[in-house]
């Protein structure tokens, strides 16, 4: 049976993309159209085999409390052991399904947009072995294995955002999100360190196995310094404030890759690695609080910034951000199944939206200002129904995929925190008005006399097809057959659609599409009208509530003004006293032995006369070991 082999060479999945990376890299980068070729075949038999896994892990019923796991030693020495492997379960598998499928979709509309480019054999090494470490890292059996492959995502995404590493802007873009995630990755391996000195092990299913029993015996305080080390991993690399400021910048890099990091790959990564590692946060209710209550913040402050740019990807950028906070939210109130669910969804329905984006820029290069184009559905009706959909999807519209997944969140949500669902609620009424605005600025009113706008190639409206079905019918895949067993992990059951706050939700996003109809569609209200009445809230979401700014103040003033102590400090005290004192101390010294070196014998005997009678008045009169040898001779 192909799922018998497919999960028990599961290790293959990674492997493929990672032979094209070096196939590609090393061999055929200046053979582009081979090149192409074999990163997306290496894709597909990835996919294909992550399928398998998939259709195994359902037919052998397979769960989260009994997962199917192969090891080999890896690292041996003493006190210390970490095995190198695969971890299938529920989870994985549909991580598997998910990342496989939104990478090959990605290089294959590679194909249309990187066509010509310098770079582009350069440019599909980069996305396979982003995909490898990607696949790598969700069939980790431990923290090791997996902060390597965490480590390694980190490094593609600086390679591909700083593609085009002759722009200043790209460069910058690439060390801001390297040296922003590595903050969050400190804290995780400080974090994982302490699970080893703790546990002894690093091992997913021995810790948690008795990850509950410390808790028993020990309390939670400790463990919930441990658990919060962690999770700033996630913050870093899954954009929850207050390390949210190097996503929006990612967009410097081309348009496939902010599709494949900000749906399925890089971002999704840390809200995985707190569901991987549920096991330890589940049973810290101080740690859960402050994952639901970051991931609800962040959802709702990130919307409020999208609600005023006017750049079409950053308004993308940070809808993502929005929407990792709500996957946070509900991994933060106890809900696998609903942020699993939501992640899934989410990466369909945001890489549609992702590569429609980068179809109008494409169409309409060098114009990234939505208010710069205009009337786009005329000419682009495929890009159009594509951004149609993931709009509708994202914004919680019935019979999409966003719809189901979202309400899974809110009614997960409402069951825990009154708060936390009112905060959900107005992010969701936030999301479907700044969605839609985006939608009717593009794609609807007049069409710009300076504009010349064309459908995308084949090769990229083919993945937009294939995506916008995925964000039409991902949301029933709970519900058909035995998939549900997709999204049931642990404990947390999947309840179905409660009409109540899904009628709610639907209502709000239809008003918030309505609204945004009325002031940027037909105009009955003026936008600049808007602005200028909320001018100071407008200033302060167009410019991301000074966040960046308030980083470059603190950098400017206490990391170069300590560095600049520092300085001062080596230039006045260790230059100025300790290197001078030390050198010259010895030239001094020299100076006063050179005095006694004159060349005179008879001052060189008298001074060794009066060595000799002191060495003699030493050993007889103060030495107590001499006198008691001279005292046992006589």
């Amino acid at each position: 049976m192909f799922n018998q082999y497919a999960l028990h060479h599961a290790w293959l999945i990674p492997l493929l993309p990672a032979f094209a990376f070096i196939f590609v890299g090393f061999f055929l980068r200046r053979l582009p159209a081979v090149a192409g070729f074999v990163s997306i075949c290496m894709s597909l038999l990835s996919f294909i085999l992550s399928l398998g896994v998939g259709y195994g892990v359902i037919a052998r019923q397979i769960t989260v409390d009994n997962p199917l796991v192969q090891k080999i030693p890896w690292v041996s020495i003493a006190g210390f052991q970490a095995d190198m492997g695969v971890y299938v379960d529920p989870i994985s598998a549909m991580m598997l399904v998910v990342v496989s499928l939104v990478a090959l979709l990605v290089q294959i509309y590679s194909l249309g947009y990187m066509r010509g480019d310098n770079g582009f054999g350069r440019f599909f090494a980069y996305l396979s072995l982003f995909a490898a470490s990607m696949l790598g890292l969700v069939i980790a059996v431990n923290f090791v294995q997996l902060f390597v492959f965490w480590e390694l995502v980190g490094l593609c995404s600086y390679l591909l955002i700083g593609f085009y590493f002759n722009k200043v802007s790209a460069r910058e873009a690439a060390k801001k999100a390297f040296i922003t995630t590595r903050i969050g990755d400190f804290g995780l391996l400080i974090g994982i360190l302490f699970l080893q000195i703790l546990f002894g092990t690093l091992d997913f299913q021995q810790l948690a196995a008795t990850v509950p029993t410390y808790v028993m015996q020990h309390g939670t305080a400790l463990l919930t310094i441990v658990a919060l080390l962690i999770f700033l991993g996630p913050i870093g690399k899954s954009g929850q404030f207050p390390l949210h400021v190097w996503l929006p910048d990612a967009m410097e890099g081309p348009t496939p890759v902010s599709a494949l990091i900000h749906a399925a790959t890089m971002v999704v990564a840390g809200v995985y690695l707190v569901a991987r590692a549920f096991f330890l946060f589940s049973v810290l209710p101080d740690a859960m609080a402050v994952i639901a209550w970051i991931g609800a913040f962040t959802a709702c402050f990130a919307a409020s910034i999208a609600f005023t740019q006017r750049d079409i990807k950053r308004i993308l950028a940070y809808s993502t951000i929005s929407q990792l906070g709500y996957m946070m939210l509900a991994l933060g109130v106890g809900s696998v199944t609903a942020s699993m669910f939501h992640l899934m969804t989410h990466a369909f329905f945001k890489a549609l939206m992702f590569l429609a984006a980068g179809a109008v820029l494409h169409a309409l290069p060098e114009k990234n200002d939505i208010f710069t184009m205009g009337g786009l559905r005329h000419k682009m009706p495929v890009t159009f129904a594509a951004m149609t959909i993931g709009v509708l999807a994202i914004s919680g519209i019935p019979p999409f995929a966003g719809f189901f997944s979202k309400d899974e969140i809110l009614l997960a949500v409402a069951q825990v925190s009154t708060p936390l669902y009112t905060i959900a609620v107005v992010t969701s009424f936030m999301t479907a008005f700044y969605m839609a605005r985006l939608l009717i600025v593009v794609f609807c009113g007049e069409e710009k006399p300076e504009n010349q706008p064309h459908e995308a190639p084949l090769s990229m409206r083919i993945p937009l097809i294939v995506l916008g079905v995925l964000a039409v019918i991902g949301g029933y895949i709970p519900y058909a057959n035995n998939f549900g067993d997709w999204v049931r992990f642990g404990a947390a059951v999947h309840e179905g659609i409660d009409f109540s706050v899904a009628a709610t939700s639907t209502v709000i996003a239809i008003l918030a599409m309505c609204l945004a109809w009325f002031i940027y569609g037909n105009g009955m209200v003026r936008s600049d009208k808007i602005s200028r009445r909320f001018r100071i809230f407008y200033k302060v979401s167009f410019h991301k509530y000074y966040i960046d700014e308030l980083y470059l103040w603190f950098n400017h003033t206490f990391v170069d003004g300590f560095g600049k102590l520092l300085y001062w400090l080596e230039l006045h005290f260790v230059e100025a006293i300790l290197i001078k004192v030390a050198a010259s101390l010895p030239v001094k010294l020299g100076n006063v032995v050179r005095k006694s070196q004159n060349g005179n014998l008879q001052r060189y005997g008298l001074v060794m006369f009066g060595a000799m009678i002191l060495v003699v008045v030493w050993l007889v009169l103060l030495n107590p070991l001499f006198n008691g040898v001279a005292g046992g001779a006589y």
